[in-house]
């Protein structure tokens, strides 16, 4: 046993004698490969969800217009941040007599819509 007050590894350490530990160059090389790895990450995981939300949002509003219009000839589901509803997916036709007119609001997270089926006359 000794009657130390400091480890002996640290015995005489003044923390601001000597040159810093690593070069300015290398901390932001070290900053520049982290930010490049955390982009790497979540970069795919940003654009699969937008690819997903974007088909999603494309079957569910052609659904939403083979019910409304089915005179139009398609569909057109487009993001906008003002929309009619405010921020999310709208959805308009494409091509129905009197021009393009929206549809549906179909949200931020788009879903397809549960429509009832409509009855048709057998003539």
């Amino acid at each position: 046993m000794s009657n130390w007050d400091d480890e002996p590894e640290l015995a005489g350490y003044e923390p601001t004698s000597g040159p810093p530990l690593r070069s300015r160059r290398l901390v932001i090389t070290m900053r520049v490969v982290v930010i490049v790895g955390i982009l790497c990450l979540v970069l795919p995981q940003v654009i699969t969800t937008a690819t997903v939300a974007s088909s999603t949002a494309q079957e569910a509003c052609l659904a939403w217009v083979r019910y409304e219009v089915p005179q139009a000839t398609g569909a057109s589901a487009t993001f906008e941040l003002f929309g009619a509803n405010g921020m999310g997916w709208q959805c308009y036709t494409v091509g129905a007599f009197g021009g393009d007119k929206h549809v549906a609001s179909l949200g931020l997270i788009p879903v397809s819509p549960k429509l009832s089926r409509v009855p048709t006359t057998n003539s």
